[in-house]
């Protein structure tokens, strides 16, 4: 993938700083005709993005649609239906003191957004925000990654074909690229990846007092209690955790497991993968592959932290990861301190839930954390720990649920977006007093005249 020159991306900033400033993204009708636009080219263009996700990911059409386009779409459909009312001021009560004055509060648009996605989810990761930032009145640069360069290629193919570049533009490259991006000033900056990479990014956005919204990682716990329905459990985090091969943010990172449920699980996950994948996973069309050489050097090398019980093959010539349970796993190792963006799943035995507990709030606060079991034991998990969204006796779903937020907390990320909070994170919500002028009491100017009475009210 061919870096874009620094001088045109300084071209395409000043560009779109000048087309923000004439006011067109303003209007409503401007909005929704846009995302109409790219509701259209997702329709248009969905053989060569899922052609080109095949090539990069080794992601089947059918996955392709389900964890990328479709997610899009349906943002898009959410915010043609309800920008309207998004967009209407608000009216806010306003206190007796400040009469006959009344109040509102306007959702402005923030101006000038740099969106920057990584490669696991390379399609819904920079549209999705990209539907908010439209939606908001925006103009956009978007960064995909370099790791992906067919589905990068197609994206910004897609985009030229839909958006004028002074609108929405998307520039290509490695590291080099984002950090000549965020040398420069933007009104909002959204950024999907690592937490390394977030803090970076933060630092940068700090130098002008950019607003960002950082979707991080980190690794997500997931707990099978002692009274977890086990064969459901061990399907629904096999599902999770194989997903694109284990490279989801939000995927299962290692599993907490009751002591006595420890061999019925191992047991019900190899069951699980082969109703999945079929007897040789290697060869099912569903089965992602890893994403580059060094990524599967990376996780390969975890199968080595810990006692195989289930899986352990590998293929590097293909990049492929079997996926694999592993036992007997220090908490100190590093299978258990980095984030393992595989199909690796290390178990933690534990006798009491307090000691799960425990160990989830002595680590970073993560992305995701799930719980399977009692719904009242799980909701108790749920209220002593902290995470970026939860499910109980589930895993992954609540990204799909366009009315709830999305989003990390602590080390796993900043800010939420989906639906409505989407285009409120791209928003300033502006408030306005306005105040008649057939009325002007003199309590409030100095020297303060019958100030026993206004103390009353203040």
């Amino acid at each position: 993938m061919t870096n874009t020159p620094i001088k045109d991306i300084e071209s395409i900033i000043a560009a779109q700083r000048a087309f923000f400033a004439s006011g067109t993204t303003l209007h409503k009708s401007f909005r929704k005709e846009k995302l109409k636009r790219l509701k259209n080219a997702l329709k248009e263009w969905e053989e060569p993005l899922c052609e080109a996700l095949w090539k990069d990911l080794h992601k089947s059409k059918e996955e392709a649609i389900m964890t990328e386009l479709s997610i899009v779409a349906g943002e898009v459909k959410n915010h043609i239906s309800h920008l309207g009312s998004w967009m209407r001021s608000k009216r806010a009560t306003t206190p007796l003191k400040m009469m006959p004055s009344y109040s509102r509060v306007v959702s402005e648009p923030l101006g000038n957004a740099l969106i920057i996605s990584p490669w696991n989810y390379p399609v819904q990761l920079l549209l999705n925000p990209l539907v908010g930032a439209i939606s908001a009145g925006c103009t956009a640069i978007l960064k995909p990654s370099p790791y992906v360069p067919n589905v990068s290629r197609t994206l910004q193919e897609m985009i030229k074909a839909t958006f004028e570049e002074r609108y929405i533009a998307v520039v290509q490259g490695n590291r080099e690229v984002n950090t000549a991006l965020l040398g420069n000033r933007f009104d909002i900056i959204f950024f999907t990846g690592s937490p390394a990479l977030g803090k970076k990014v933060m630092e940068s956005a700090a130098k002008n007092l950019t607003p960002v919204i950082l979707e991080l990682g980190g690794k997500s716990p997931c707990i099978v209690d002692a009274d977890a329905d086990i064969e459901i459990a061990a399907r629904r985090i096999a599902w999770g955790k194989t997903l694109n091969a284990g490279q989801t943010c939000i995927a299962p990172d290692y599993l907490l497991i009751h002591s006595s449920r420890k061999e019925e699980f191992v047991a019900a996950y190899k069951q699980a993968l082969e109703r999945l994948y079929g007897s040789d996973i290697k060869k099912s069309r569903h089965f992602v592959r890893i994403v580059s050489d060094k990524a599967f050097e990376r996780v390969s090398s975890y199968l080595q932290e810990g006692r195989i019980v289930a899986g352990g093959s590998t293929d590097a010539k293909e990049r492929y990861i079997e996926p694999t349970l592993l036992a007997d796993v220090s908490p100190d190792s590093p299978v258990m301190q980095e984030e393992i963006f595989g199909p690796i799943l290390p178990m933690i035995p534990f006798d009491e839930r307090s000691q799960a507990i425990e160990f989830i709030c002595s680590r970073e606060k993560p992305l995701a954390l799930y719980y399977f079991g009692n719904v009242k034991d799980g909701k108790e998990v749920i209220r002593t720990t902290s995470a970026g969204g939860s499910c109980i006796n589930d895993t992954i779903m609540h990204i799909t649920n366009e009315n709830i937020p999305f989003g990390g907390v602590g080390n796993s990320g900043m800010g939420h977006y989906h639906g409505r909070l989407s285009f409120e994170a791209f928003s300033h919500k502006r408030a306005v007093v306005t105040t008649p002028t057939w009325l002007d009491l003199p309590f409030r100017y100095m020297p303060y005249r019958m100030f026993g009475l206004v103390k009353k009210l203040l």
